[in-house]
């Protein structure tokens, strides 16, 4: 599905100059001190993969932190371990990658790891067909849907914005969050249950 929100864009014109500017919170050392050098071929492979889903990746930190000054330092943080790790990069999805970092990078800087309950095994698996929540989410006034997911608890938030608004395959959300697909159909399931109870709450007289 569409995307349905707007973020503000983090962009880069090149890896380096990204760099020049950014580094972790914390650090207090040049952004550039300890990432390795790549090949002009690298860096020009890194700019295709990597920068086209910078936006993406913001918009994931933003509904991740809940706090739009954070989320970019959690992007621009995340964007030089992607560059710095590059040479790492074994192919797959980029954009998959790229959110695994942005997520590590998250829970690193807000000190964030809580352990959640699973949902009950028993819930319904939702199917990766179009369904009724994800049309509502299209349909939704924006601040009001946003308003919704970000009050979700941690877990269900984040693969609900993984799967409907960056169109994730399970598999992949799997791979970003390091949870069996079984806990994210659980944790899916559960989000759209919760975010469709929240909308029409609002919605009542």
């Amino acid at each position: 599905m569409g995307r349905i929100l707007s973020f503000r864009n983090v962009r880069a014109s090149s890896p380096d100059a990204a760099a020049g500017r950014a580094s972790p919170p914390g650090s207090g050392r040049r952004p550039d001190d300890s990432a390795p050098a790549l090949s002009a071929a690298e860096a020009q492979r890194f700019r295709a993969l990597v920068l086209p889903h910078l936006d993406a990746a913001y918009g994931f930190a933003r509904f991740l932190s809940r706090d739009a000054t954070l989320a970019e330092d959690i992007v621009q943080d995340a964007f030089l371990k992607a560059y710095r790790g590059f040479a790492g990069f074994r192919g797959g999805d980029p954009r998959a990658w790229l959110f695994a970092i942005v997520r590590t990078t998250f829970l690193s800087t807000t000190r964030g790891r809580t352990t959640w309950a699973d949902p009950e095994a028993t819930e319904a698996i939702p199917s990766e067909a179009d369904t009724p929540e994800a049309a509502l989410l299209r349909q939704g006034e924006a601040a009001s849907v946003r308003g919704a997911i970000e009050a979700l608890p941690e877990p269900f938030r984040e693969a609900l914005v993984l799967r409907e608004l960056e169109e994730l395959s399970y598999r992949q959300i799997a791979e970003v969050t390091s949870a069996p697909i079984g806990t994210v159909m659980s944790r899916l399931a559960r989000a759209r249950q919760m975010l469709l109870a929240a909308l029409r709450e609002e919605g009542e007289p």
